[in-house]
């Protein structure tokens, strides 16, 4: 598991806030097809930087061949809950990641306030355990009507798949949980393989992105 970040020093008091946001649980696997259904535990996970610390728990996998029986597709539904405690200036001020006054990007995707971001990243034909990419530059995939992701992927391709982002208004502890989310490979008639991301952004002068990466696991 590799953890990643990068920031400027920041202090501050820290008054507890605790708020809780859920992605929707659909895609739940039928019992008939549980047979060539393979379930994939994975680790828990932890990471800190200044300002911010996170922990993955609960993070499985159940992975399913596509239906179609063609070796292009296969579905995989992933739950997990992620924790973030950070340290945040009070409300929106803007992602001042520029020289100290000046205003800048950084490679920020805040939108003037503190986030934390979770979803996966999902290889076809590459080794995620080597992958050091820009979640900015990343494809993002909007669900279904049904709450589900379809991710064409071609080989040597990864895309980003975005299940959620919340909002960090105040210091405190956020929770982000996800249940039987459905994510559907199609076109990949290689390897694939997907990886549980997980980014605190934490704005203002003292700007720091903080990213924990989970365990990459095959989707057959």
């Amino acid at each position: 598991m590799r953890n990643h970040h990068r920031s400027f020093r920041r202090t501050g008091a820290r008054p507890v806030v605790v708020v809780t946001a859920a992605v929707a649980a659909v895609g739940l696997y039928s019992a008939g097809g549980a047979n060539a259904d393979t379930f994939v535990p994975l680790p828990d996970g932890h990471t800190e930087g200044p300002g911010a610390t996170i922990d993955s728990v609960g993070e499985q996998a159940v992975v399913s061949p596509s239906l179609a029986a063609n070796g292009a597709g296969r579905t995989v539904w992933v739950s997990g809950r992620v924790t973030a405690d950070v340290v945040t200036p009070h409300g929106e001020v803007g992602p001042n990641n520029g020289p100290k006054g000046d205003a800048g990007t950084n490679n920020s995707s805040t939108h003037g306030v503190s986030t934390l971001t979770v979803g996966y990243l999902v290889g076809c034909q590459v080794a995620l355990g080597s992958l050091s990419a820009s979640l900015s530059a990343a494809f993002s995939s909007a669900p279904s009507a049904t709450g589900s992701f379809s991710v064409p992927l071609a080989p040597g391709q990864v895309k980003w798949v975005r299940f959620d982002q919340k909002d960090m208004a105040d210091s405190g502890v956020y929770h982000l949980n996800y249940r039987d989310q459905e994510i559907a490979i199609q076109g990949c008639a290689g390897y694939a393989q997907a990886r549980q991301v997980a980014t605190v952004e934490i704005i203002g002068a003292d700007y720091s992105k903080t990213t924990l990466y989970g365990q990459p696991f095959s989707i057959g």
